[in-house]
């Protein structure tokens, strides 16, 4: 096994009077697939494991097992107790290279306000992991670092274990990288909430028609049964394989794996610079090219969509104006073509004044009007009236965050939660005074069809 090494840190943790110590070591390795790690943690780390690629694919990020965890489940302070926790953790690290920094990954679920049972029954409202084995690759290169929390006393022995076990995992993923995995068989499916669905497009049309609200999002769930309990390494391959262009993401919680293809950044921070995407209003693929560019060019020209995405437009802009030195947002929108659909999109950027940090951003952001609605507070008290459903992570921010203030979220759409045999999918769409249930329905099955694919369902046409 080829390995550089790297660096190894010691930092003291501020702990409330508990003397621990942050350990850190990172090696460099040759020749490591993302999945094939991930996959290696299967036997011994289940339940304790993520995923993450960008849609650049210029960094992937692989965590196994738990070294900390932070999780909550506040109704209003989440955002900034998450943040504290991990400052407090990290204030000691020293800055240097990227690939060096301890990762915290993880999400908030869409609402902390909806208590519906279900498969999101029990899950935090906040819930990250710094982890025990962290993979990152960047730039053709592959880093492996050790976290562990401990005192100086239990440290030295358990540091020695978990060198041996890091070089088993890295042995076992260079020898199994070349597994393929089917697809899942499915037996059965069902739609949880279709009636309501479709009779909460007219509730909350008329609602929107009463000046109420201008808009709001409505989702649904797509649930499958599948023939034998299904692997998160076994549906992580399929998106890797057929949504390379988007944000690939897996969350593991107890025995459920959140996972996902999004075509939306929420916000993205390096180097104090910030970036976000606008992505609101969308319109199928055509089966030929010039179908396809008349499909885009319709989606441009069409009213209802534009005045969507703008909404979108304006809200991210005015958190930008508001948490940046400067900014810079093109004219108008263009076209994101993705493999089943297309958006329009519109990039923001800016410069972050001193006070603001991506939790912050995140929180301001999150829920986008391509989410939630317009105006926030109403469209937020529609959804828990109207959708019969609890949403958990989907529609929700997913990502990253280094102890340098460096990271991305990611709105977690196009995604599914497995549970064992079974799947969650979940879809929804921007619902303003003229929209029909209908065409609404007919809208989830399209945006259905990224994870219907991975599972091994059949595509609505």
């Amino acid at each position: 096994m080829q390995q550089k090494w790297y660096q190894a840190t010691e930092l003291e943790v501020d702990s409330l009077g508990q003397n621990l110590h942050f350990y850190m070591e990172t090696i460099e390795v040759s020749r490591l697939s993302a999945l094939a790690f991930f996959a290696a943690g299967e036997e011994r780390y289940k339940g304790e494991r993520f995923y993450w690629q960008n849609r650049e694919k210029t960094m992937t990020l692989v965590g196994l097992g738990h070294a900390h965890t932070i999780q909550n489940n506040e109704k209003n302070n989440r955002f900034d107790a998450v943040e504290a926790e991990w400052k407090r953790l990290t204030k000691n690290c020293v800055k240097g290279q990227a690939e060096l920094q301890p990762i915290l990954f993880g999400g908030f679920t869409f609402d902390p306000q909806n208590n519906v049972d279900g498969e999101w029954t029990d899950f935090p409202e906040a819930y990250f992991a710094l982890a025990t084995y962290q993979l990152v690759l960047r730039d053709d290169k592959a880093y492996v670092s050790i976290h562990l929390i401990a005192s100086a006393a239990e440290a030295d022995g358990q540091l020695e274990a978990l060198r041996k076990e890091r070089n088993h995992l890295i042995h076992a993923a260079q020898v199994k990288e070349v597994k393929m995995y089917a697809k899942p068989e499915i037996t059965n499916y069902f739609e949880p909430y279709k009636d309501p669905y479709l009779a909460s497009i007219d509730q909350v049309t008329a609602l929107i028609k009463a000046k109420k609200a201008d808009k709001v999002v409505i989702a649904r769930s797509l649930a499958l049964q599948f023939k034998e309990q299904v692997t998160s390494p076994q549906v992580l391959a399929q998106i890797i394989h057929e949504q390379p262009e988007s944000y690939l993401f897996g969350l593991e919680w107890q025995d459920l794996l959140f996972f996902g293809a999004s075509p939306e950044r929420l916000v993205k921070v390096e180097n104090g610079r910030a970036y976000s995407s606008c992505v609101a209003g969308s319109i199928q693929r055509g089966k030929t090219a010039e179908e396809d560019e008349a499909f885009g060019q319709s989606l441009l020209n069409d009213p209802k969509n534009g005045g969507e995405h703008q909404y979108v437009v304006d809200m991210i802009a005015e958190t930008f104006r508001k948490n940046c030195v400067e900014m810079k947002i093109p004219d108008g929108p263009r076209l994101l073509k993705i493999r089943d659909i297309q958006h329009l999109f519109t990039p923001v950027e800016g410069q972050l004044n001193n006070e603001a940090t991506i939790l912050q951003l995140t929180k301001h952001l999150h829920p986008t009007p391509a989410l939630g609605g317009v105006p926030r507070k109403e469209a937020m008290i529609a959804i828990r009236k109207y959708e019969p459903m609890n949403r958990g992570l989907y529609a929700a921010p997913i990502g990253w965050l280094d102890a340098e203030g460096n990271g991305e979220f990611a709105v977690a759409i196009r995604s599914a939660a497995l549970l064992k045999d079974k799947a969650y999918l979940y879809a929804g769409g921007g619902i303003v005074a003229d929209s029909e249930p209908q065409s609404e329905y007919e809208e989830t099955l399209v945006k259905f069809r990224p994870m219907l694919r991975a599972l091994g369902g059949q595509v609505h046409e």
